[in-house]
């Protein structure tokens, strides 16, 4: 099985990162909000429909690597 290679790993950890930090800025007063990778998982998928469903800007794996079963 192929895996994802280091620069999609940099993508999808790019891409969390991200998120998590949006999520930390819009906090009020900056409450400390745990690392939560469901929640950012959550998000994410919204995130992916309007990028790549709605929009169009970018396929699935430009957004979010993976590697399919």
């Amino acid at each position: 099985m192929r895996e994802l290679t280091a620069l999609e790993l940099d993508r999808q950890d790019y891409v969390d990162n991200q998120i998590y930090s949006l999520i930390v800025a819009l906090a009020p007063d900056k409450t400390l909000v745990p690392w939560n990778i469901e929640m950012i998982g959550a998000i994410r998928h919204d995130l992916r429909t309007w990028i790549v469903d709605e929009l169009g800007l970018c396929d699935e794996q430009a957004f979010y690597p993976y590697v399919s079963q």
